[in-house]
């Protein structure tokens, strides 16, 4: 009787330390959403301006021929 709590109880501690050296060894690490965020709204509108200057260029186009 004695025999099987030793075991369950080695496993336990064998467990707890594996889990704490993994969390040690994680420390430091960046987390999955902690990267760097990209500047949507800057590049949105550096994409538009290129759209809006496209247009005038093209509509512009269409005007020179005499």
């Amino acid at each position: 009787m004695t025999d099987k709590t030793d075991e369950t109880a080695n496993e336990i501690t064998a467990a707890a330390r594996q889990a704490r050296e993994i969390a040690e060894r994680a420390e430091g690490t960046p987390q999955p959403g902690d990267a760097k965020k990209w500047p949507l709204a800057k590049i949105g509108i550096g994409i538009g301006s290129a759209a809006l200057a496209a247009a005038v260029i093209y509509a512009a186009r269409s005007r020179k021929k005499d």
